[in-house]
């Protein structure tokens, strides 16, 4: 593939986007991966206008000390990129305590914490005439669903959604990334027990995007136990997962009772 052209079409297509939009730039969710360090130097590579938000909510230590640094690296590197801690640990809280103790399961929390992340993206892109966006790559977006409804997912654009886990890294390279971003496991932050994305998935990256390519060229051919359990977990995860992929379903009225 050619990285060099994929990163200058991205950022040509951000600047345009931009610019119809008529917004001042961009505003991005610093996780301490690569997806968000991919994208966040793809719209710093605009020249428009940047906010790097890091929202820490019970945050692992090395996962902050990630988007930390990348952070000042981006800032170091580009003059249009400016930078916010909001510490939201306190918002969880709040939620905790107005829940009733029964919906409070480990999946329902890790999902609140996304949403409450979206939120305070949207309000700093109100303040500020940005646009919101998005670090889903393509087997989460449109492969298995792995990102919340109306939490990661709610997002005004997506500039690597066309991109593979592997190519967001081949990408990451080219861009000098932070090497510890590099070498990092992949995780979506959101449990208290610090698992991976392969820990919940129970399949990696490129086990996924294998199984997303098979089906896609309609294959045939032998596959190993193995890649029959990847197809398993791959097929199970998108059909449970198709109501985040699909558009809103919309109850339209006959003509009769019109």
């Amino acid at each position: 593939m050619n990285y060099e052209g994929i990163k200058n079409h991205i950022v040509s297509w951000l600047k345009e986007y931009q610019s119809k939009s008529n917004t001042s730039g961009f505003v991005i969710g610093i996780s301490g991966g690569i997806d968000s360090a991919v994208t966040s130097t793809l719209c710093a590579l605009t020249g428009s206008r940047v906010i790097a938000l890091t929202m820490p909510i019970r945050q692992f230590k090395d996962e902050h000390t990630r988007s930390i640094e990348h952070i000042n690296w981006l800032k170091k590197t580009f003059p249009n990129v400016e930078s916010e801690v909001v510490e939201l640990s306190g918002v969880l809280d709040a939620y905790e305590s107005a829940f009733p103790q029964d919906i409070q399961d480990f999946l329902s929390m890790a999902n609140t914490r996304s949403r409450i992340r979206m939120t305070t993206l949207y309000a700093f892109a109100s303040h500020h005439k940005l646009l919101v966006a998005g670090t889903g790559n393509k087997v989460e977006d449109f492969g298995v669903g792995f990102y919340t409804k109306y939490g990661d997912g709610g997002v005004d654009l997506s500039p690597i959604a066309d991109l593979y886990k592997t190519q967001v890294y081949e990408l990451g390279k080219l861009l000098n990334v932070p090497q510890s971003i590099l070498n990092a496991k992949p995780t979506d932050g959101l449990f208290a027990d610090g698992r991976t994305d392969e820990d919940q998935i129970g399949a990696s990256y490129p086990e996924l995007e294998w199984a997303m390519e098979y089906i896609a060229k309609n294959e045939k051919s032998e596959i190993s136990e193995r890649q029959k359990e990847v197809m398993k977990i791959y097929i199970g995860r998108h059909n449970a997962n198709k109501h985040k992929m699909e558009a809103i379903p919309v109850c339209k009225l006959p003509i009769h009772l019109l």
